[in-house]
């Protein structure tokens, strides 16, 4: 007998969960799988995809970012949808769309069509991504065994990225291209089948008309922000990007202004009164602006440099991804003992050690050097956005939560793209100008110009030089390459030490409401034990979406690294960029259910 519709208020009970509600996390972990694998899974197949369906270089590029922009564009839009229609509705919508948009993408006969796929698949995962969350809240009613089955979840999303590469280098061993697509099909319609029978149905009955406008504006907003963000990473500052990014920024503006007077906003402005919200949501997109930022170059330094094959390096970046796991535990633990503000500034310290350390990397270090180095500073990482994420969900009420889990994953990858795009413009540039004297005379200009501006140029140009000349050329690249790594990482450790500073400054003394009391009596005794339930839970957006980033540095091919690994974080939302200006309008609204 399938569940029935339910309002917020019988989720306010403690009742536990028995077998049938675990059973039901275990179909609601499918498309979390499934989507986190398909934002890397695609990395391999594009040298054989591109030899079969022969695309131009700018349709390469949207095949592999198409499904980014379009995740990112639709996640807030879909959350909103979720709180009104129903979760479980538009969680199956979404997995008949991405089990159907997977067998188009597996048998396109063009580039065109492929594209057109992709961004079906992209509308799918953005209807999944924040309903399995919202409905992981409300199958477990006990504190305790929400905080196991959000833990569970997040390692779903963590071993989908990590696994993507792996699986996907497999496949292609044996079969053809499209069937990296292929392996979504079964476990959607296993979820078709079990999900009426097993998840229960929950809408906001209080939201009122959904908010058509608003959706657009967002969507306005959220595409020309993340086009110019991409393409300033990729190819430096020009018109076309910062006209998107002007453009971007106004959308965002007016999206503001309507969610300030729409009777029925999509965003629920009252959240961005409390700074526990705010703040967690800013700590996540720190997090994420270093651990994306600098996966663009380990993924380089692997392959490039070390000259691992992209199987390789994948199966070895797994290592980091399974050292992270228990991290969240430890965090959880702290914070039970002492305030959740020196837990959060402990963890940003531990990530600044590990990119310290990173910077004495050389070409000819040792690989156990790398991976525990970055297994230091992604266990630092999943502190904070563990720890983080339980102040965002202790102030977000049942109602919301589909919005609530698309606006944390917004922070988290507007911070991955930004990092990215900064951190990557500070590489290229220190490699630039180590490699504008090594570059032998003589060369033509095209093959010159290769050299100096990318490691995988100078590796194909070294390629067809004669015997010394083309290792000499080789090997300053590769110590210039690592030059630039040594910088960025140092940057991204002075934006930890930053951040852990703003850590202790803005969160100390902070809980949720949950842990206060009424009338703040026994509100030490309260904050415990919520603090311990809400302390795994936050993991749900954080954790996954800093497996996103060291997952990041795994398998993505040399020809499409930066292109890669920036459709690989599924790119931004415009959401967190408009967070101080929300913070701000939130003040002319009525009292809310935060404090």
């Amino acid at each position: 007998m399938p569940f029935t519709s339910y309002t917020s208020r019988p989720y306010a009970a403690k009742a536990s969960a028995g077998r049938r509600e675990w059973i039901a996390l275990a179909v609601l972990l499918l498309p979390c799988l499934l989507v986190s694998m398909d934002v890397s899974v695609l990395y391999f197949a594009v040298p054989f995809l591109t030899a079969q369906l022969e695309p131009s270089s700018v349709q390469q590029l949207w095949i592999l970012d198409v499904y980014g922009f379009v995740l990112a564009g639709l996640l807030i839009t879909m959350g909103a949808l979720g709180d009104r229609v129903g979760r479980r509705k538009l969680l199956l919508s979404g997995a008949l769309l991405f089990g159907l948009a997977s067998g188009l993408a597996a048998y396109s006969g063009s580039a065109e069509m492929l594209i057109a796929a992709r961004a079906l698949l992209g509308i799918g995962g953005a209807t999944l991504m924040p309903s399995t969350l919202a409905l992981i809240r409300n199958l477990f009613h006990d504190a305790k065994q929400r905080g196991k089955a959000v833990a569970i979840w997040s390692a779903a999303m963590m071993g989908g990225i990590a696994i993507g590469p792996v699986l996907s280098g497999a496949l292609l061993e044996h079969f053809w291209w499209g069937s990296v697509f292929l392996i979504n099909a079964p476990a959607m319609v296993l979820l078709l089948v079990c999900g009426p029978l097993l998840l229960p149905e929950f809408k906001n009955p209080a939201a009122g008309r959904f908010d058509l406008p608003g959706s657009l504006l967002s969507l306005l907003a959220m595409l020309p922000l993340v086009y110019g963000i991409k393409e300033i990473a990729r190819d430096g500052v020009s018109a076309l990007p910062v006209i998107a990014l002007a453009a971007g920024l106004l959308a965002a503006a007016a999206f503001v202004h309507r969610q300030r007077t729409a009777r029925h906003p999509m965003l629920d402005l009252e959240l961005f009164r409390h700074r526990g919200f705010s703040v967690s949501v800013l700590m996540n997109l720190l997090a994420m602006f270093a651990v994306v930022g600098c996966a663009v170059f380990f993924t380089q330094y692997l392959q490039t440099v070390r000259g691992m094959s992209p199987l390789e390096a994948a199966l070895w970046n797994l290592l980091p991804t399974l050292a992270v796991g228990g991290m969240t535990a430890v965090a959880t633990s702290l914070a039970q003992r002492m305030d959740r503000a020196y837990v959060i500034a402990l963890g940003f310290a531990i990530a600044a050690g590990g990119f310290v350390w990173l910077s004495w990397l050389e070409p000819g270090s040792a690989l156990w050097y790398v991976l525990v180095a970055s297994s230091v500073y992604a266990s630092g990482l999943v502190m904070v956005m563990s720890l983080g994420n339980e102040l965002a969900i202790g102030v977000a009420p049942p109602e919301r939560a589909g919005s609530a889990s698309a606006l944390l994953e917004s922070g988290t990858e507007l911070g991955g793209a930004l990092g990215m795009a900064i951190l990557g413009s500070i590489g290229s540039a220190v490699y630039r100008g180590h490699m504008d004297d090594a570059v032998p005379a003589g060369l033509p200009s095209g093959a010159a110009d290769a050299a100096r501006e990318t490691l995988a140029g100078a590796a194909a140009v070294a390629g067809e030089l004669p015997g010394r000349a083309g290792e000499a050329l080789l090997a300053a690249a590769r110590t210039a390459f690592t030059d630039g790594l040594q910088t960025a990482v140092l940057v991204a450790a002075g934006v930890m030490a930053l951040a852990a500073a703003l850590a202790i400054a803005l969160l100390r003394g902070l809980r949720t409401t949950e842990g206060e009391g009424s009338d703040g009596a026994g509100a030490g005794a309260g904050a415990g034990d919520a603090a311990e339930a809400a302390g795994v839970a936050g993991v749900a957006g954080g954790g996954a979406a800093d497996a996103a980033g060291v997952a990041g540095m795994a398998g993505v091919t040399g020809a499409a690294d930066t292109a890669g690994v920036a459709g690989g974080t599924g790119v931004a939302k415009a959401a967190v960029d408009m967070n101080a200006a929300l913070s701000r309008s939130a003040a002319s609204r009525r009292p809310g259910r935060v404090s």
